[in-house]
């Protein structure tokens, strides 16, 4: 229907000059005192030509319509599916998306074959990046001072923004790593935990956390960086208090920090990419694409992550896992 108000109005023009034609020669035949019916019978007749005229060629544009609705729902622009030209117009048009379709995949390939080369090109620095950073920890790891404690702090803060750039680059990878089974939650909350198990000595924060005894079918690795993210942010952004891990409801990781917390309007976008929001502000460091990659991660695999915080009281973010069991065959 929407189509047929389209055709309609595309034809406006030329229904109101038939109109015109038709209130000419009845204007002519009133003066000229010419019998109604001699009019009426031919202007009948008219109408009906013209409306089969008019059905026919809405047909016809109908047909084209979804063709080309077709072809522009299509990755690539099949030339050979385009309808059967009816005009110069027509003809002019088609090599015009031609030209512009070969145009577009051209450019396609070559920025393809850029990103491609980009994605091999930091793929690569972050591996070999990891060689000098192992190298460093050896080389402070048998000392035992604020100085040697301080490096060791800063190593790991590179060795995660290393991962985050991996994380990131693997994330839109056609061949994903992913090792979906049932595993131990506790193991990876502990794994994470004694990561940052410095962290919370120079901070002199409180760990509150008891074994949620709880099984997941999720990916090891991917979560595992989810949670040291998780677990980060809430370092950076509390000064005195505690962490708090636990399990909220059966199947909700909770992580519960004392921290400044966020402003009620940053709370819905801090999972964009790109956001950081008046905490951002605050530390000028933030990249606002952590919590966007734990956003991402969690969604591949099937995981619910949300936020809920007070400002000058803390954040807790609440992680739900999905009941679904694993069956072999």
């Amino acid at each position: 229907m929407d189509l047929f108000i389209r055709y309609v109005k595309q034809r406006t023009r030329v229904i109101a000059v038939s109109l015109l034609f038709v209130c000419v020669f009845a204007a002519f035949f009133m003066m000229y005192h010419i019998p109604v019916l001699a009019a009426v019978y031919p202007a009948l007749i008219c109408l009906c030509v013209g409306l089969i005229m008019l059905i026919v060629d809405f047909l016809r544009i109908r047909k084209k319509h979804i063709l080309l609705s077709r072809i522009r729902d299509m990755a690539d622009v099949i030339a050979g599916t385009f309808p059967v030209v009816s005009g110069i117009e027509d003809e002019d048009y088609q090599q015009v998306i031609k030209l512009l379709s070969k145009e577009y995949t051209d450019f396609e390939t070559v920025t393809s074959r850029r990103y491609s080369d980009m994605i091999d090109y930091y793929t690569v620095w972050a591996h070999q990046i990891k060689t000098p950073i192992a190298s460093m920890r050896l080389h402070i790891q048998n000392e035992d001072s604020e100085l040697s404690r301080k490096m060791s702090s800063d190593l790991l803060r590179i060795e995660q923004y290393v991962e985050m750039v991996l994380t990131f680059l693997r994330l839109d990878s056609d061949t994903s790593d992913y090792v979906i089974k049932e595993y131990d939650l506790d193991s990876i909350i502990k794994s994470a935990v004694k990561k940052y198990a410095s962290d919370f000595i120079e901070r002199k924060l409180k760990l509150e956390y008891e074994p949620v005894e709880l099984r997941v079918i999720t990916d090891e690795k991917w979560l595992s960086f989810v949670i040291e993210q998780i677990l980060s942010n809430a370092l950076k952004y509390t000064t005195s208090g505690s962490i708090t891990i636990s399990l909220k409801h059966r199947n909700v990781l909770s992580i519960k920090d004392t921290g400044m917390g966020i402003a009620p309007e940053d709370l819905p976008r801090i999972f964009d990419k790109g956001y950081t929001g008046y905490n951002g502000r605050v530390d000028s460091k933030a990249s606002g694409i952590g919590l966007y990659l734990c956003k991402r991660i969690c969604t591949n695999l099937g995981h619910v992550i949300r936020a809920e915080s007070i400002v000058d009281k803390g954040t807790e973010v609440l992680i739900e896992f999905s009941q679904k069991r694993l069956f072999t065959e």
